[in-house]
């Protein structure tokens, strides 16, 4: 897995978490590249917003001290999860053909389950369906998987569901977090 170059804040604790004690100034951010949940030691009198972009590759950091690890799924608190939300949604609309694809690949994990029922909302019949309609030609946009399979739940909000839950759950599978 290739290291992260760059994260998202999410929330930034200025007093770090109420409950432990120690007064370390602490950001909850998620990686760019592989969504990788992080908590971030900003240097000593900076101070950082949600949604701000920063460096924390190799080499010098200017607004990040170190890399505290990986953030722990229940520390993250309501205002990252806001957050979160929000950023998968605009990572979506940015990237809607890497999701598109998905759809026009995805492929059966064992013989009693596809990688299509994992996203909320989607079952048998609704994955046998996608199946079928993509043999006769591949998706182009989540317009045209609406159109072509009535009754389908919207395929956008199910993967920004799937996303936000292999991000804040354990999950036994995971289709888009690395």
């Amino acid at each position: 897995m290739e290291k992260e170059e760059n994260a998202i804040i999410l929330d930034y604790l200025p007093y770090g978490y109420p409950l432990e004690g120690k007064m370390v100034p602490v950001a909850q951010a998620l990686g760019i590249k592989n969504m990788t949940l992080l908590q971030l030691v900003p240097r000593k009198g900076v101070s950082l917003e949600a949604k701000e972009k920063v460096y924390i590759g190799e080499g010098k950091r200017d607004k990040i001290y170190y890399i505290l690890g990986r953030l722990p799924r229940e520390k993250l608190t309501e205002s990252a999860k806001l957050q979160l939300s929000e950023y998968v949604e605009n990572l979506i609309a940015d990237d809607e053909n890497q999701f598109i694809e998905f759809f026009n690949k995805a492929e059966a994990i064992n013989t009693r389950l596809h990688q299509l029922e994992l996203l909320p909302g989607f079952g048998k019949k609704h994955m046998q369906e996608i199946v079928k309609e993509r043999k006769t030609k591949e998706f182009k946009s989540f317009e045209d998987i609406k159109k072509r399979i009535p009754n389908l739940p919207d395929p956008k909000k199910a993967v920004e569901k799937r996303i936000f839950e292999e991000l804040t759950e354990i999950q036994r599978h995971n289709l888009f977090v690395k």
